[in-house]
């Protein structure tokens, strides 16, 4: 029977039943939703608007229903629609009347809103240790690799000489944005909802403050209407995967170059690669080129919710059931895909060699030759000429700048020296680049250091 049975004279459509019910996706807040439960009856009993022996019954008995949950005992009710209602049917069939007061004072409205904050509470202490253990890794690689050499690019054009060190805590700084982002996410969940009520919050003398406390919530809702319409945090949430996920697509997008034969800087492990069901030959980067492909998966979560909450009228509307699937959805493939490019980073192996080779080819050190002759006394548009002459000089001749003779040199411009050579070699050309964001080895020990303080010495663990 329905919990709300009472003003209606027809038993809801099998039909209907089936799509109106969410437990078969909303179950996994069975958890929260208990100890949501647990803190409502507490303090129904501290304010005495049930008796405190009531209370303590109700608390635990959904203790026992959740040991059960855990244990693989119970079986939910599709009759009963959703989690909310599945574990009040349970404590009534366990205690009888008692158990109907544990709804005293509050909403399936502000329930749910309740469970789901708590639900992404518990999700984003997940995403900070999963971040976490990946930016541990590129610390550790790079940390390996402040002297291996690789050209980097603009337009998938050879640049600039840089080190792969520098170009890994690139991701670095992308994925502690993430982490911080999560972290400012964290401050707009954490926000109680439950007395709202329906829409208009209720006449029982709830204390809010004590169930926020009792739910280490860090303020109170002030709107009851905006309470239990919000979905803006779980917005936030999917934004920030999406970001993300984001950043991951764009580092497997340089680990699948990087693993083509015609680079071959990287080489996946085996047990991170695949193969193909024709060609015995291929060793294919089909967990990269998966994380590439689930975040457009993960974008479509955060436009679905989008698109649901566009239109909706104050306070709350049937239509936000749709917000679970896409936030489940979301944060399951945010978490797979850290974990397992976490793993695949840390068994991949980097070709020093062939990254310096890259660099022998592209006239790298084009920008190092312009600046050679700005310190020299000439304007920098002038120089940019002079080195784009040089440049085509090398091209038709098949040569890189370094390879031509002094006579050569001063055929295209008379400010040409000698000394132009140990001004334009890879190591100069690095570590000549040794202010604070650049990625001289100096530099990098620097500033490795400071976010490695950051990661394992500040409070970043212990949200």
């Amino acid at each position: 029977m329905k919990m709300w049975k009472g003003r209606f004279t027809k038993d809801t459509d099998k039909e209907v039943n089936a799509f109106n019910a969410s437990i078969s996706f909303d179950q996994r807040l069975y958890s929260q939703d208990i100890k949501g439960s647990i803190a409502h009856a507490k303090m129904l009993g501290k304010q005495n608007i049930i008796p405190p022996s009531e209370a303590e019954m109700i608390t635990k008995t959904l203790e026992d229903i959740h040991e059960d949950i855990e244990k693989g005992k119970i079986e939910f009710d599709i009759e009963a629609e959703d989690i909310h209602m599945n574990i009040e049917k349970l404590l009534i069939q366990r205690i009888g009347t008692v158990g109907k007061k544990v709804h005293t004072g509050r909403s399936r409205n502000d329930q749910v809103a309740l469970d789901l904050r708590l639900y992404i509470t518990d999700e984003i202490q997940e995403l900070f240790a999963l971040v976490t253990d990946l930016l541990g890794i590129i610390i550790k690689i790079s940390e390996e690799h402040m002297g291996t050499y690789l050209p980097c690019y603009t337009h998938l054009q050879k640049a600039q000489p840089t080190t792969l060190a520098h170009h890994l805590m690139a991701y670095f700084e992308m994925f502690k944005r993430d982490y911080e982002r999560l972290e400012d996410n964290l401050k707009r969940t954490k926000i109680m909802p439950l007395g709202s009520g329906a829409l208009a919050s209720t006449t029982y003398p709830l204390d809010r403050q004590f169930v926020a406390d009792s739910l280490d919530f860090q303020a109170l809702t002030l709107n009851s209407m905006d309470a239990v319409s919000d979905r803006d945090f779980a917005l936030e949430t999917l934004f920030s995967c999406s970001v993300m996920m984001m950043h991951m697509s764009r580092l497997c997008e340089e680990l699948i170059i990087w693993n083509t034969d015609e680079f071959q800087y990287i080489q996946l492990d085996d047990a991170f690669s695949t193969g193909s069901s024709i060609m015995p030959q291929k060793k294919n980067p089909d967990i990269p080129e998966l994380i590439r492909g689930k975040t457009g998966r993960v974008y479509g979560d955060l436009m679905a919710l989008l698109t649901t909450m566009k239109a909706l009228p104050l306070a709350y509307n049937k239509d936000m059931q749709e917000d679970k699937e896409a936030l489940f959805d979301a944060l399951d493939t945010t978490k797979a895909c850290i974990s397992v490019l976490t793993k695949l980073l840390e068994t991949s192996s980097f070709k020093k060699d062939n990254m310096l080779k890259g660099l022998k080819s592209g006239f790298c050190n084009a920008t190092d030759a312009a600046d050679y002759l700005v310190k020299k006394g000439v304007s920098f548009r002038d120089a940019h000429e002079i080195i784009g002459k040089t440049v085509l000089y090398c091209m038709e001749n098949e040569k890189n700048i370094e390879d031509l003779t002094v006579d050569e040199l001063t055929q295209l411009s008379s400010y040409f020296e000698d000394d132009l050579y140990n001004y334009i070699t890879i190591d100069a050309c690095i570590n000549g680049r040794n202010i604070i964001g650049g990625p001289a080895i100096n530099t990098m020990k620097t500033v490795i250091n400071n976010h490695k303080k950051w990661l394992y010495n500040s409070d970043v663990n212990s949200m």
